[in-house]
């Protein structure tokens, strides 16, 4: 009977569906905070400089909003993630229990 269920669920164009679109959109999410963290992590090991550079006259640095630009990203695109998630994919995972249940 599991065997069976496990077939109707993978065979369900909504379940083929969610699976298609999380994974996209999961990958999409990663690349792009790879592409933060990793560039903020570059300018630290090849321009200090910048990051050392004071803006204006008191003693914050560019590194300082550029790293709390890193942490803010983080939190950002996890509450977009989140949203969706909670919609679409929950949408998509209800429809897929009760066509097939």
């Amino acid at each position: 009977m599991e065997d069976n269920l496990v077939e109707r669920v993978m065979a369900n164009p909504n379940y083929q569906k969610l699976v298609a679109t999380r994974s996209s959109y999961g990958w999409t999410m990663t690349w792009l905070m790879l592409i933060v963290y990793y560039g903020f992590i570059t300018l630290i090991a090849f321009d200090k400089e910048l990051l050392g550079a004071k803006i204006g006259a008191g003693v914050m640095t560019w590194g300082m909003p550029i790293g709390l630009f890193v942490i803010v990203f983080t939190v950002i695109i996890t509450g977009i993630y989140v949203r969706r998630a909670n919609d679409e994919f929950d949408t998509l995972t209800a429809a897929i229990r009760k066509e097939v249940l």
